[in-house]
């Protein structure tokens, strides 16, 4: 009996260190493929306006400023006091700046790594819920080859972070269940969503929770759990703390109240859209993923005694049903959704690998990749009519009619070999798209900031502020520009000229003629904008 015991004890030890290899070089093939598809030609397209504008000068106004200035705890914006969020991921890209200098590169290369990490955490977060390895490939897979994962991963942004730290806390929480040491994980991973993104850490850490009553109630009766959140939350409330002690009620009417609990009742800039809106990004966004959606969702339904069912339906329903009755809706504040989209998916797809390789399979995955096999075709015969689109938006689109021809074809004869090939064809085109000059598509919406910064940023004394006839705040262009521009009317505009001895507008040739300012002396002039000064004899710029 010893001897059989043994024996049977090292075969054991020998199939962990196996799985634990396999697992490890899944790890390292996954890592290798969301590296590259994250961050290739990450630099090549300026930043768009808003979080990318606003993140990315946040961040240099940090690195620019020694650290005994403590601009690094208090953020500033064009001088001012930044409220917005709390600078965890402004620091990482001041240091990027620091090691590599100013540029949309740096910018973007944070966000982008840690998104390129969340894939193969989330195939961690997987192997903890399945005991079959299958679903965790196809769950990683999934996840990657999404579109608004890859697009919003490699922006500067803040949400590839915040992702990442709920992934990592997901995994903690699982791992907790059946070992106390790992809530400590969890405390610290809920402390660095919350440094990322303020208030939706409780949102994210109150998702955990639900799950944890369903699953597991025992864990949230646990001292050790409740003090690792709290020792975790620690360096969040110094930071809240710090904030209130500098700015006072101000910190807290802005910083707290407007720029994050109004949210939920109110509509922030204009951002007000239908309950339903959420429902209509992800149907948008996630093809050809979203045909499987509906059959993936039964399963899990069907499977809801299970802890990955569970967690599936508190994190995807929930977290849907919080965001969608805010008031304040933006495209990415459902990117904390797609892992559970990709993890359910994953599910279904490792049920397909265990049929026999002829199988059948719903007619509505034929119809829906039939269709966007021909919507592909269509728009490639559009964009070769149109000579003035280049050749490579032809190729993504001739790469796509192929997939999802071939995937309908393969689905059709009952082949599982589809779902590789819908897998490789859609890498292969998210690859190309990333190389190409596409994949920021809001940039075509709007006038090229980036020459039109260079002329502000050559043509000004620096910290000067600018007034523009363009009545759309850019915060790109102050970014390219490095200087404050604030838009206005021509009646602000006026009246700005003649209160100042030496004004600087960067005004349209229309706005020029109509304000007639008078002695006026053009600076440069780029993409239909002029700037302007007062002509001063003997004054040159």
């Amino acid at each position: 009996m010893p001897a059989k015991s043994f024996f049977w004890g090292r075969v054991k030890k020998w199939d962990q260190l196996h799985d634990q290899w396999i697992d490890g070089l899944w790890i390292i093939l996954l890592l290798i493929a969301t590296v590259l598809l994250f961050t290739i030609d990450l630099g090549t397209l300026p930043l768009r306006d808003w979080d990318e504008g606003t993140v990315a000068q946040v961040a240099r106004e940090i690195g620019r400023t020694p650290i005994n200035s403590m601009t690094w705890l208090y953020p500033t914006l064009g001088g001012e006091p930044y409220l917005n969020k709390p600078p965890l991921m402004h620091w990482l890209i001041a240091i990027a700046y620091s090691l590599g200098g100013v540029s949309e590169w740096t910018a973007r290369l944070p966000g982008a790594l840690l998104s390129a990490i969340s894939v193969p955490l989330l195939y961690g977060i997987a192997r903890e819920l399945f005991h079959q390895r299958i679903c965790a490939i196809y769950a990683a897979l999934v996840y990657l080859t999404m579109l608004p994962v890859v697009r919003h991963g490699r922006l500067a942004m803040l949400d590839g972070g915040a992702v990442f730290f709920f992934l990592l806390m997901i995994l903690w929480v699982l791992r907790s269940r059946y070992n106390l040491v790992y809530c400590l994980g969890i405390g610290v991973s809920l402390g660095l969503i919350c440094l990322t993104k303020g208030m939706l850490g409780l949102l994210l850490a109150a998702i955990a929770c639900i799950f944890l009553l369903w699953d597991t109630p025992r864990l949230l009766t646990s001292c050790y759990f409740w003090f690792a959140i709290c020792l975790g939350m620690i360096p969040v409330a110094l930071w809240y703390g710090a904030q209130w002690w500098h700015y006072g009620h101000t910190f807290s009417d802005i910083g707290v109240m407007n720029q994050s609990l109004s949210r939920i009742w109110q509509a922030v800039e204009g951002h007000a859209h239908p309950p339903w809106f959420y429902i209509l990004e992800i149907a948008k966004y996630t093809w050809p993923w979203l045909l499987f959606l509906p059959q993936a969702l039964r399963l899990c339904w069907e499977n809801r005694n299970l802890s990955w069912a569970k967690l599936i339906l508190v994190w995807m329903g929930g977290y849907l049903l919080i965001i969608s009755i805010m008031t304040t809706k933006l495209p990415w504040y459902v990117f904390p959704i797609y892992p559970s989209i990709a993890l359910t998916i994953g599910v279904l797809f490792a049920e397909i690998e265990g049929f026999p390789l002829l199988s059948s399979y719903p007619r509505a995955w034929v119809n829906g990749l039939t269709l966007l096999a021909i919507a592909a075709c269509g728009i490639l015969i559009y964009y070769s009519w149109n000579n003035s689109n280049p050749i490579e938006l032809q190729l993504i689109f001739i790469v796509v009619a192929i997939t999802m021809g071939l995937a309908a074809v393969l689905v059709h004869k009952g082949d599982k070999q589809f779902l590789q090939v819908l897998i490789w064809g859609s890498y292969l085109s998210l690859l190309l798209l990333m190389q190409s000059n596409h994949w920021v598509w809001e940039l075509q919406e709007r006038y090229p900031v980036k020459p039109v910064g260079e002329i502000v940023k050559q043509g000004t004394p620096p910290g000067t502020k600018i007034y523009t006839s363009n009545r759309e705040h850019r915060p790109s262009l102050n970014f390219y520009s490095d200087r404050s521009i604030i838009p206005g009317n021509n009646i602000q505009l006026q009246e700005y000229w003649q209160q100042n001895q030496q004004p600087y507008l960067l005004l349209t040739q229309d706005a020029l003629n109509q304000m007639q300012l008078g002695a006026v002396k053009q600076i440069n002039e780029s993409e239909g904008w002029i700037l302007v000064t007062k002509e001063r004899k003997g004054n040159d710029i």
